[in-house]
C-alpha cells in the first residue's frame, strides 16, 4: 500500500503500521484499533496461554449443559457510577436495588465501565462493536430522524445468529426509523422497540393542554392566526414496533394515549421471559438485549403515588428496572439455565445533569451526558454467572462497551463471524469476565463527542483534546489516580505524557485514513415498511405538498448530509 502525499514526515510510523494493516487483511484476521497491536505485541504470549485455558473451561462448559452459554444484556439510560451496586452511596440517595446489588454481591462489579457519551452513540457500539463514530452513528436521534444504522453495519446479532443462537432485542432501540435500520432488520429474530428516545412520551395531548410541549396539537389552544406553514411539524409519530426477521413490521400501542407507552416496558419484560422460554424448549442458546425504557417524561395516569423517597424519575425507573432482575434471575433459576447464562446489567452514560430532568445527580466522577469527562462515560455495570464468574469481585481494569460485542462473540464461538474488512474497536474480555481484576487486555478508551475527538485515555492518565490550544501544552493533562474529578489539569507535572499521546492519537488517526468512517447515520424515509400503517405515520414520508410545484425533491433532502450532525448531543 502507498502512503498518501504529504504524509512522509511522519513516515516511519506510517510504514510500521501500513505493514500491520495489510498483514491483517491479508490474514482474514479481526482488525483492532491500532492501539490494540502495541499491547499485543508486549502481552500477546500470555494472552494465547489464557485463551487456550479459556476454551477448556467453555468447552467443558458446553459439554455438561449441551449448549453455548446464554447471554441476556440489560441497558437503561443515564445513571452514574455507584448509582447501582453500592448500596452505601444509595443510602444518601433515597433508594435501593437489593436485586442488582446483590448481583454485584454474586458476580463482578466493574468500577471502570467506558461507554459512549450519550444514548445513540453507545447502542451503536454495543451492537457494533465500532465506536460510534466509526458508523456514523456519533449523534443522538429525535424524532422524526430520517436516518438510521446502515444495512452494512454487523450487529452482535448477526454474529451470534450465524453459529445457531435465537436472538431477541426488547426496549429502547434508538438506532434509527428507517426501514433499514429496524432492529429485526439488523439481525434480531425477534424485536419490539422504540426507534427513539423518551422524548416522544410527551407527545400526547395532555402534555400540550399542560403546557408541556407546544404545537403538537394545535386544536387544543386557540387559533395562531400567523402560522402559515401546516406540514413543518411531525403531526404523526409511532412509539413502538415490532417484527421478526425477515417478516412484516408492525405498530404496536398506537400513540398518543400515554399509558400505551409506559406498557412498551411491561410488555418488554413479558417477551423477555417468553422468549426465555421458547428458547429452553428448544434447547437453543439465546442472546437477549434488553434496554428498559427506564422512564417517561410525562407520568403514568395510573400511578398516584412513588415509589421511592427520591422520587424522581431515575430512581423509580431503576426500582422498576432493578425488580425486573429480581424476577428474571428466579426465571433462569426454575428453567434450570442460571449455570449457563451470564446477565449483564449496565448503564449508557453519564447522569442526564445538564438540562435534564430533576433527581440526576454526579456521584463519584465529575459530568455527565454529553461529557468527554469520566461522569460521562463512566457507568455502573455487574456482571453474573452463577457457577462460573467468582462472586464478590470489585474490578478496577478499564473495559469498554465495544468489548462486549467481541467477548460475547467469543463466549457464543462466533469468533469467525466478526468482519474483518472494518475496524473492530471491541476486544475479547473473556479472560477479565472468567479471571478477574488485572486480566483486562485494554489500557485506552478514546473519547469522542459526535464526530469529534474529545479526550483520550491511556491507564491512570487522560488528555483532553477538546479544549487543548493548538501549537501549545498548557493545562489539558489530567492524572485520574490523584484527580478522578478532572478539577486540576496539570501541565509541568505531565510533560511526559504528552508524547505517549500524540503517538496514540497518531495511531488512531492513521487507522482511520486507512479504514474511512461513515461520515453520519445512512439517510432515508422515516417508518416505512408498517403493514398496519396509519394515515398520520404516511404523513412523515410523504411530501406534505404538491412535488411537482417545489424546485427540488424529497430525494434530493433525503440524500443531502445531516446539518449539524454534531450538535444535537
Amino acid at each position: 500500500m502507498k502512503l498518501k502525499s504529504g504524509k512522509a514526515s511522519c513516515s516511519a510510523l506510517a510504514l510500521v503500521m501500513m505493514s500491520l494493516t495489510g498483514a491483517h487483511a491479508e490474514s482474514g484476521k479481526i482488525i483492532h484499533d491500532a492501539e490494540h497491536y502495541v499491547l499485543e505485541a508486549q502481552h500477546g504470549e500470555r494472552w494465547a496461554a489464557e485463551d487456550a485455558s479459556l476454551q477448556e473451561k467453555l468447552d467443558a462448559l458446553e459439554a455438561k449443559f449441551g449448549t453455548k452459554p446464554n447471554i441476556i444484556h440489560i441497558m437503561w439510560d443515564d445513571t452514574a457510577v455507584g448509582e447501582v451496586g453500592i448500596p452505601e452511596i444509595q443510602a444518601v440517595r433515597g433508594f435501593e436495588t437489593p436485586h442488582m446489588n446483590r448481583m454485584a454481591d454474586e458476580g463482578i462489579n466493574f468500577m471502570r465501565m467506558y461507554t459512549e457519551p450519550a444514548c445513540t452513540p453507545t447502542r451503536a457500539a454495543l451492537q457494533t462493536g465500532r465506536y460510534a463514530v466509526r458508523s456514523g452513528m456519533h449523534t443522538v436521534s429525535f424524532p422524526v430522524e430520517y436516518s438510521g444504522m446502515d444495512a452494512e453495519e454487523v450487529t452482535i446479532a448477526e454474529v451470534l445468529s450465524n453459529v445457531g443462537y435465537k436472538t431477541a432485542f426488547y426496549g429502547k432501540w434508538h438506532l434509527g426509523d428507517t426501514e433499514f435500520s429496524y432492529a429485526h432488520n439488523q439481525g434480531y429474530d425477534e424485536a419490539f422497540f422504540t426507534p427513539y428516545n423518551q422524548v416522544p412520551s410527551m407527545w400526547n395531548p395532555g402534555a400540550e393542554v399542560g403546557n408541556v410541549i407546544t404545537g403538537l396539537y394545535p386544536e387544543l389552544y386557540g387559533e395562531d392566526k400567523y402560522d402559515m406553514d401546516k406540514s413543518w411539524q411531525p403531526l404523526g409519530q409511532v412509539w413502538t414496533l415490532e417484527g421478526t426477521k425477515g417478516g412484516e413490521t408492525l405498530e404496536w400501542g398506537p400513540p398518543p394515549n400515554i399509558e400505551n407507552y409506559w406498557d412498551i416496558e411491561t410488555e418488554s419484560q413479558r417477551r423477555t421471559l417468553a422468549f426465555i422460554d421458547k428458547s429452553v424448549e428448544a434447547g437453543e442458546p439465546f442472546f437477549i438485549a434488553y434496554q428498559p425504557i427506564l422512564g417517561a417524561f410525562f407520568p403514568d395516569p395510573r400511578v398516584a403515588k412513588r415509589a421511592t423517597a427520591n422520587k424522581n424519575m431515575l430512581a423509580e425507573g431503576l426500582i422498576a428496572v432493578d425488580d425486573f432482575v429480581g424476577e428474571l434471575v428466579a426465571h433462569l433459576e426454575e428453567k434450570g439455565i442460571a449455570e449457563n447464562t451470564l446477565v449483564m446489567v449496565m448503564a449508557d452514560n453519564g447522569p442526564f445533569i445538564h438540562y435534564g430532568p430533576r433527581g440526576m445527580a454526579e456521584t463519584l466522577y465529575s459530568g455527565g451526558k454529553g461529557d468527554f469527562t469520566e461522569g460521562g462515560v463512566r457507568v455502573p455495570a455487574i456482571a453474573k454467572w452463577k457457577g462460573v464468574i467468582e462472586p464478590d469481585q470489585i474490578v478496577g481494569d478499564i473495559l469498554h462497551v465495544s468489548d462486549l460485542f467481541t467477548t460475547f462473540a467469543r463466549l457464543g464461538g462466533a469468533m469467525d463471524q466478526i468482519p474483518t474488512d472494518r475496524v473492530i474497536d471491541g476486544v475479547d474480555q473473556t479472560s477479565l469476565f472468567l479471571n478477574g481484576d488485572g486480566f483486562s487486555r485494554r489500557d485506552y478508551v478514546m473519547i469522542y463527542q459526535g464526530p469529534n475527538l474529545a479526550a483520550g485515555v491511556k491507564g491512570r492518565f487522560k488528555r483532553d483534546w477538546k479544549n487543548a490550544t493548538p501549537g501549545l501544552s498548557k493545562n489539558e493533562f489530567y492524572d485520574l489516580y490523584t484527580d478522578p474529578r478532572e478539577r486540576t489539569g496539570e501541565m509541568i507535572q505531565q510533560f511526559h505524557v504528552k508524547s505517549m499521546f500524540n503517538r496514540q492519537r497518531a495511531r488512531h488517526e492513521l487507522w482511520m485514513q486507512e479504514y474511512p468512517n461513515r461520515p453520519d447515520a445512512t439517510p432515508g424515509p422515516a417508518l416505512t415498511g408498517i403493514s398496519n400503517e396509519r394515515p398520520e405515520t404516511r404523513k412523515l414520508y410523504t411530501s406534505p405538498v404538491e412535488t411537482e410545484k417545489l424546485p427540488f425533491t424529497p430525494q434530493q433532502i433525503g440524500n443531502y448530509p445531516l446539518p449539524f450532525a454534531g450538535s444535537d448531543m
